[in-house]
This record gives C-alpha cells, structure tokens and sequence, in this order.
C-alpha cells in the first residue's frame, strides 16, 4: 500500500518500526508537504519514556499490519537532529539539515519527483499535522492549523501540549499545559541457565557372603549298621578315593536403572524500584501595572 495524504490517518499512534525489525516507538505526527500535500515526515516518540520526538523521512517507508517501517537504524533515528515539533513547521534550514543527516539529497527541489519550492511560503517547507488534513490551500492550512491541538488528543501517543497565545482568537484565557511521566514496563532477558548431566565413575565396595567347601577326615567304628559294608572286598588292600571341593565366588555386574527426573523451573519475585524523568510544566504569572488591582 502507497502511503498517501488520504490514508496517513491510520498510521497517527500506531509503531514505527526499523530496518531490522525493531521497535522504535509510537508515530506522533505527519508533516505534510505545503506544496503537494503529500506526507514526508513523521515523527516518533524517543528518547527516556518518550520523551523527545524524532523526525524520520516518510520517503522508503514501507506498510506493516501495526504500522511502518523505515528504512533506517533506530540508533540513527534516535540521534537525529532535534527540532522543535510544536511548531508546526519545518523550516527549509531545518528541513535541509534532516535531509542531510538521513543522506538524502536536498537542491531546491524535494524528493518524490515535487516541483520546485519557489512559490510557497518563505521560510517554510512542510506542516506538521494529525493525519485529518486534507486541504491542499494555504487558507485550508490555516484552518488546520487552528484546529491541530484539537485534532492530536483523539490519539494515544500525540506530542505534549505546546503554549497557546490566544489573542489573535478573541479568546481571553489561555491554557496551561503540563508533562506527566508515563511509565511501563518491558521485560528483557538478565541471563541465561542451562540444566546438563555428565558421567562420574567411582568404586563401591559391596560385602557378599560366600560358601567354600573344606575336607576332613572323618572315622567311625563298626557297627552293626555298618558291617556288611566294611567285611566287603578284600582283607588287605590299597585303595583310593577322591572327593571334589566347591567354593562360591563373587561375580560383579552392572545395570542401568533410571533414579530420578530433573527440570529447570523458574519462579518470579516481585518487587518494588523507583524511577524518575524531568518533566515540564507552564506556569503563570500575572505582569500588570501598579495601580491595577490583583486578585486571583
């Protein structure tokens, strides 16, 4: 999908991605060009919680399903030149000095094949808007322009409040703006464990009992029980008799036999850390002369 003036709408609060894939942070806003309309910059939130804004060129910017990605590295993105986003425009020295530090070519003549620059507005080159401006006219940018604060707090992720000046307006108050810390969380690895076995071998001793056979030699007189046997053969003789011994003896083995399973678990610990940012806010103060009464 072509990213045009008619659906840059969709893009205000969603991510910006970069050339790697990485989070780079929220989109806060779509500078148009004064001339063709046509979007050539956004911004996304960077910085400690958020807190500054970076410019990054529309131009090479590619569609995802949850937002866009830029052909840039997000530690680039995050050095870019600071300029001030509550302004509303870009000058053509601050538009030349982002061209040249994304290395882009800037002579006059913009990229994306726009004309020259040479009728439009001295001083300025594109406007910042909330993704509702449509009107190409220098009253329809006016008009815009009038209504940008009121278009940017239907987002989420919109560029703090800048100072208002309300006398070209009729209107006899002014609005007193502040920054409050917007903190989250993330969660990131702190290392990592690893569960591995290994093979040890070492020698038991194991006592078996064993059984040997011993010979002796045994004499009985004659008996009645044992006569027959004893007159049996001749009176006088040699003779010889042999008896075989048995002993038991050890025999060693070894088997497998699974004893246990073992896991790694983890378990997750709360707990409580303070963090701290700067914040802005507006004050006001009252410059009258002397004989005015003061009462607040």
């Amino acid at each position: 999908m072509t990213i045009t003036a008619d659906n840059i709408q969709q893009y205000i609060g969603k991510t910006l991605f970069d050339d790697g894939g990485n989070k780079i942070g929220k989109i806060g806003a779509i500078y148009l060009d004064d001339v063709t309309g046509e979007p050539e910059w956004v911004t996304v939130a960077t910085g400690f919680f958020g807190t500054n804004e970076s410019f990054v060129p529309v131009s090479g910017a590619s569609v995802r399903e949850d937002g866009l990605s830029v052909p840039y590295d997000k530690s680039k993105i995050k050095d870019a030149p600071n300029v001030d986003v509550d302004q509303g425009h870009l000058s053509t020295d601050e538009e030349a000095q982002l061209y040249r530090y994304y290395g882009l070519e800037y002579s006059g003549t913009a990229s994306g094949g726009r004309t020259d620059y040479s009728d439009t507005q001295a001083g300025e080159r594109s406007t910042g808007y909330a993704a509702s401006t449509t009107g190409r006219t220098d009253a329809d940018y006016d008009a815009d322009r009038q209504g940008y604060d009121a278009d940017r707090q239907g987002y989420d992720d919109v560029v703090p409040s800048r100072s208002e000046t309300r006398a070209d307006t009729g209107d006899d108050a002014m609005t007193r703006s502040e920054e409050r810390l917007n903190v989250g969380k993330e969660t990131v690895a702190t290392g990592k464990a690893r569960l591995r076995k290994w093979v040890e071998t070492e020698h038991q001793q194991v006592d078996v009992p064993v059984r040997k056979e011993k010979v002796r030699l045994e004499s009985e007189p004659i008996t009645d029980d044992n006569r027959d046997p004893a007159y049996r053969g001749p009176d006088i003789s040699e003779d010889e008799h042999e008896v075989t011994l048995r002993e038991e003896r050890p025999v060693v083995d070894t088997e497998v036999t699974p004893v246990e399973r073992v896991r790694l678990a983890t378990e997750t610990q709360e707990e409580t850390r303070t963090v701290g940012g700067d914040v802005r806010k507006e004050k006001v103060d009252l410059d009258a002369d002397e004989d005015v009464n003061r009462r607040r």
